[in-house]
């Protein structure tokens, strides 16, 4: 069949755990076909014959539209971009906003699906429906690998901190002054000590030339933990909250393995990436946020301007006028990892830099609070850090 030369294929896929739905219609607003696949192989495989049958029917490129990119999507998701096709995902928040001004029939899968065909007619002529309907762009591959081990170790970041909290606890109540010797339970010779023993209450009696021993433990601490054996005591729940304790220390002992092996993979994929290398040309972003902002960001080309980035990463609240009225709201859809590792750089930044630093003290002196000074300063930092990237420059500081 002979095609006009502005017609496309339209696939819209409602994406599920375990299935999803799948609505295949052209440009000209015509549904061809409607299915669906389980999450497995042998359901994509189906789904790529469907979609190649019509589109060699009508000998025309084909756009994908799904909800839950980079979600529950995956393997899907790099399968399309893997055939070229051109891939869009829809804004869960943005599309919430569109169904309350522009309310259809009951929700069903199926209807979410035929809603993605919906939204590609209304795209080119309604700005509501274009940004519900966003395309991904292809990004580099180490800024892929960046975002999946930047998010892992994010994940094992926050597991510390919650099994930390745990430990931290548990030796207050168990044996009181013992967590008084260091004031961190963090420190790694302090967490050497608790897994050194079978038993916690032996900490007690342990001689100077055993304390010794332990690494990271050398006459000062042994000393220090000596002073403590005189005054030790232990609740009687120890008998069986001591082995929780001694548990909790060496999965600590193993997070922070696990996430320094981390820290040094991105810190070399790092170095292949043109985002990360440009950004730590920036005085205070060190490897760990740079490298997470490489992968976060992706492709500066995602972004149409600098508002839109400071948008994403954080950095800029929506304007919420009206009639006389001026004020500004969060936006809803910042990506919160992009934004953690920005306020932790941008801190670290005002401190290596006398300009910036005059600007945090000034909007102090405003009366703004703490990270409402650093998301101002991030916001001008956005707009350097989008012409960077655009140009490929590193940062220059003027003197």
């Amino acid at each position: 069949m002979k095609q006009h030369a502005s017609l496309e294929l339209r696939v819209s896929i409602d994406i599920g755990c375990r299935h999803h739905n799948v609505a295949i219609g052209l440009s000209s607003g015509e549904i061809l076909d409607e299915f669906s696949i389980a999450h497995v192989p042998e359901g994509f495989r189906q789904f790529f014959a469907r979609v190649e049958k019509q589109a060699r029917r009508f000998d025309c490129p084909v756009a994908v539209a799904m909800e839950g990119y980079n979600g529950y999507a995956r393997p899907l998701d790099t399968l399309v971009r893997a055939r070229e096709y051109r891939l869009f995902n829809i804004n869960n928040l943005k599309l919430a906003r569109f169904k309350e001004i522009f309310p259809g029939a009951a929700k069903t899968d199926a209807l979410d699906a035929r809603k993605g065909l919906e939204l590609f007619q209304l795209r080119d002529h309604l700005p509501m429906a274009r940004d519900v309907l966003q395309e991904v762009r292809a990004t580099p591959r180490e800024n892929d690998i960046l975002k999946r081990l930047s998010r892992r170790r994010r994940r094992l970041v926050d597991e510390r901190t919650r099994v930390l909290n745990n430990l931290q606890a548990d030796l207050q109540a168990v044996c009181p002054g013992l967590l008084e010797i260091t004031g961190r339970a963090d420190n790694l010779w302090f967490l050497r000590l608790l897994t050194s023993t079978r038993d916690l209450r032996k900490l007690a009696c342990m001689r100077k030339s055993t304390l010794c021993k332990i690494a990271g433990i050398g006459n000062k601490y042994a000393s220090v933990v000596c002073d403590w054996q005189k005054r030790a005591q232990f609740s009687d729940e120890v008998e069986w909250v001591g082995e929780m304790i001694q548990e909790d220390a060496a999965r600590v002992l193993e997070l922070h393995d696990r996430i320094r092996s981390l820290e040094a993979r991105m810190e070399t994929v790092a170095k292949d990436s043109s985002i990360a290398k440009t950004l730590s040309t920036i005085p205070g972003f060190g490897t760990v946020c740079t490298a997470e902002l490489a992968g976060e960001i992706g492709t500066i080309e995602r972004f149409g301007s600098e508002e839109s980035l400071a948008l994403y990463v954080g950095m800029a609240n929506l304007d919420n006028s009206s009639g006389n009225q001026k004020g500004s709201k969060p936006p809803r859809q910042v990506n919160t990892r992009a934004k953690a590792a920005m306020m932790i750089a941008v801190d670290r930044h005002r401190k290596q830099v006398p300009q910036s630093q005059r600007y945090y003290e000034k909007k102090r002196g405003e009366g703004k609070k703490h990270n409402q000074t650093i998301r101002a300063l991030g916001r001008h930092l956005c707009r350097i850090i989008f012409k960077m990237l655009k140009d490929n420059r590193g940062y220059r500081l003027l003197q």
